[in-house]
């Protein structure tokens, strides 16, 4: 039940953030100038699928293991670092603030950091499954950045 739950709640917020700026793809996004590296619309919600299943399994990992504090702290960590992901989203896509959303990606990518370095000594498999996530969040950081300044 754990895992199903871990795995529900990172694919709907992905899902949510996803339906909520799905719009801004088609008009506003559309119409930004990008970097020469900026890799085609469809490949976005396949990779983040993919990116929200392992992270819904390093939850369930964490979450499987007996009450601890450090256990707590490495969930608390995770649902902040969850939170920022879905908050990136509509900064940079339904307010259209590209500045405002490389700060809070920036700040995203420091809180996977700090989720990992958490969940590592618990479980290396769950702290593993972060990072490509972490690796995605570097390269959309580089692209945020690079959109902010072209525009």
């Amino acid at each position: 039940m754990k895992l199903f739950l871990s795995l529900l709640l990172t694919l709907a917020v992905g899902g949510v953030a996803g339906f909520a700026t799905a719009n801004a793809i088609d008009t506003w996004y559309l119409h930004l100038n990008k970097p020469s590296f900026n890799p085609p619309n469809w490949i976005f919600a396949p990779v983040w699928t993919i990116l929200y299943i392992l992270m819904g399994i390093a939850l369930y990992l964490i979450w499987k293991l007996p009450k601890s504090p450090a256990r707590n702290r490495a969930m608390i960590l995770f649902f902040i670092q969850l939170t920022f992901n879905f908050f990136w989203s509509l900064i940079f896509f339904n307010l259209h603030q590209t500045g405002l959303a490389f700060v809070e990606i920036v700040t995203l990518w420091l809180a996977i950091l700090l989720t990992m370095r958490a969940f590592a000594p618990l479980s290396k498999p769950a702290g593993w499954l972060l990072f490509p996530y972490l690796l995605w969040v570097s390269f959309a950081s580089i692209l945020n950045f690079s959109i902010w300044q072209l525009n």
